[in-house]
């Protein structure tokens, strides 16, 4: 079974840091982009930030310079760093990934289970 795990959600303050990260686990052949999107309640989902295998990344402006994505290719996980948070930051944060695995090498859209993050004033 290939999933993806996420872990560091919590309780921030604000102006403080979390960091979260997201390790796919399976018979994997190859990961393509990753990413982290966030729903706030009542809200729909948004882009946080996404980085291909090769690096480039890109970065929603509501979190330019405050967060950072990075990916360890090897241990095919997906970090985002979170820096100066902001009480509007509070969401679950779910992680996402195009995965080809080895059975068959079919492409799956793959997502977390979702990491609550408070941030508190």
């Amino acid at each position: 079974q290939v999933q993806l795990v996420e872990s560091g959600g919590g309780v921030g303050q604000t102006g403080g840091s979390l960091r979260l990260s997201c390790a796919a686990s399976g018979t994997i052949f190859s990961i393509g982009a990753m990413g982290w999107y966030r729903q706030a309640e009542g809200k729909m989902r948004e882009l946080v930030a996404t980085i291909t295998r090769d690096g480039t990344i890109r970065t929603a402006d509501s979190v330019k310079g405050r967060f950072t994505i990075s990916r360890d290719n090897a241990k095919n996980t997906v970090y985002l760093q979170m820096n100066s948070l902001k009480p509007e930051d509070t969401a679950v944060y779910y992680c996402n990934a195009g995965v080809v695995i080895e059975v068959a090498r079919r492409a799956l859209d793959l997502w977390g289970q979702g990491t609550l993050v408070t941030v508190s004033s």
